[in-house]
This record gives C-alpha cells, sequence and structure tokens, in this order.
C-alpha cells in the first residue's frame, strides 16, 4: 500500500504540469474561439474562418511550407544522422549540433538578417566576384533556408537515437546476403528507422505550421501563415475570438499530423 501510494506521489507533479500548462490553455482557447470580440457568445468565427477564402489561402500556405520546411531538414538530417552514427567521437558532433538551439531564436533571425542583406556576408563574397547585390532577404527561399536551419536539430536527434538502436546484425546480414548499398538501406535501415523519421516529423512539421516570427523577420510579412494570422489578433486586431478559432484548427492539424506519423498496431498482431 505504501509502495503504490509513493509511485502515486511522483505522477502528481507531472499531472499538475499536465493539466495547468497543457490541458487548461488548450480548453481556454476552445472556449474564446466562441466570443466575438463583443465579448458575446457566437458561431461566426468559424463561419468566418472556413467561408473566408483568406484564411483557407493562409492555411494552405502553412501546410505548404511546412512540407517544404520538413522535406528539407529530413534530406539534410538523415544523411547527417547517418554519418553521426560512423563517426568518431559522436557524442561532441551531437553536442554542436545541439548547441544553436540554446541561442535565442530572435537573436539567430537577426544573425541571419545580417547575413542576408544587401550588405551582408553573402552579397560581400559575390561582390568579390563583381556580381551586383542581389536580393536574399523577404524571400520564400530565405525564409525556407532560416526555418528548415532551425528546426534541422529537431530532426537529426530523433534519427540518430533511432540509428544508435539499429540492430548492426540485420545489417551485416543484408550484405552477407549480397544486397548492395542502396538495398540495404532501403529494405534494411530505413524500415528499421522509421520511428525517428516519424518522430522527427512531428517534431518539426508541427511547429512549423505557427511560425510567426520568422515569417516578419525574414519573410518581410510576404510569406503569410496562420502563425501570423494568430499573432495579428491577438496582438493588433484583439479580436481574441478569432485568434482562438485559428489556434483551435492548427490544434486539430497538429493531432491530425501526429495520427498520421503515429505507431499504430497492425490487427491480430501479438503483444511482444
Amino acid at each position: 500500500m505504501k509502495k503504490n501510494t509513493t509511485n502515486l506521489a511522483f505522477y502528481v507533479p507531472y499531472g499538475l504540469w499536465l493539466a495547468l500548462f497543457v490541458i487548461a490553455p488548450v480548453l481556454l482557447i476552445i472556449y474564446q474561439s466562441f466570443f466575438d470580440i463583443s465579448g458575446h457568445f457566437t458561431l461566426s468565427n468559424y463561419a468566418t474562418y472556413f467561408q473566408s477564402g483568406t484564411y483557407i489561402l493562409m492555411t494552405i500556405n502553412s501546410v505548404v511550407y511546412a512540407f517544404i520546411i520538413t522535406a528539407v531538414t529530413l534530406l539534410v538530417a538523415y544523411p547527417a544522422a547517418y554519418l553521426l552514427h560512423n563517426t568518431k567521437h559522436k557524442q561532441l558532433w551531437l553536442l554542436l549540433i545541439i548547441l544553436p538551439t540554446w541561442i535565442n531564436l530572435l537573436l539567430k533571425a537577426y544573425a541571419f538578417i545580417g547575413i542576408f542583406s544587401q550588405n551582408g556576408g553573402i552579397n560581400s563574397f559575390l561582390g568579390m566576384f563583381g556580381i551586383a547585390p542581389q536580393q536574399f532577404l523577404f524571400t520564400d527561399l530565405s525564409f525556407i533556408l532560416v526555418a528548415s536551419y532551425i528546426e534541422i536539430p529537431f530532426m537529426i536527434l530523433p534519427i540518430f537515437n533511432a540509428i544508435e538502436e539499429l540492430n548492426e546484425g540485420l545489417v551485416n546480414a543484408s550484405r552477407d546476403l549480397g544486397a548492395r548499398g542502396w538495398q540495404t538501406f532501403t529494405k534494411v535501415i530505413l524500415p528499421l528507422t522509421m520511428n525517428g523519421v516519424k518522430a522527427g516529423v512531428q517534431a518539426v512539421f508541427i511547429p512549423s505550421l505557427s511560425l510567426f516570427m520568422l515569417t516578419r523577420l525574414i519573410g518581410g510579412n510576404r510569406v503569410i501563415t496562420l502563425g501570423t494570422a494568430i499573432e495579428e489578433h491577438f496582438l493588433v486586431t484583439m479580436n481574441w475570438g478569432m485568434g482562438s478559432t485559428i489556434g483551435v484548427v492548427l490544434i486539430i492539424a497538429m493531432f491530425l499530423i501526429m495520427f498520421l506519423t503515429g505507431e499504430r498496431k497492425r490487427k491480430g498482431a501479438r503483444p511482444r
């Protein structure tokens, strides 16, 4: 009895944290979404969202940009994680990859503003070859590159952990049976590390749906997403109801992504 009470006590802080900082904010957003700017109960916020071509376009933009950012980070992160797995002093290299995440996002954004600006590092380098200054800042490309750079560590970590847990005996058996390198990767390594890929996709795609700081500082408001709309409604128009409605849509989209990338048991599969 005492042991059960002790075990229950360990869950109390986690339960309180979960209730106060996860469940309660979500419930407040859902509740606020049913009120207009005057504080009257209404369903017009949802009607406005689904009937507005602007909001639908923002939703499509958010999904497209999040997909591109996730694809870019995955293309970079998987080879990087695999090379990291086969490198000496891998823990040191892993620390160097994680290190940029300790730096404030705003500072990194301003650093890239300096790099991409008219008098920045890239244009200064191009000027050495007689190339006139180019417009790199406030473009879709700059936004995608910066967002991908910021999200890459969150893609590398789960993939690296999945590769670390991979049974090397299966890889060696594949090679001994005559499989080529590409066949070994597609038939053995990739399927067995897919859980890490799915976790990385969740860690990158979901935050990328609601980016708003980078859309302003790097995209120059040319990149319009749902995160930008939420910021506008909460800080400019003060229409918290509409902002909460968009937040509810984002929450639903996030749960949908988690469902699609989550691990599901097959019917009739025996528990291991």
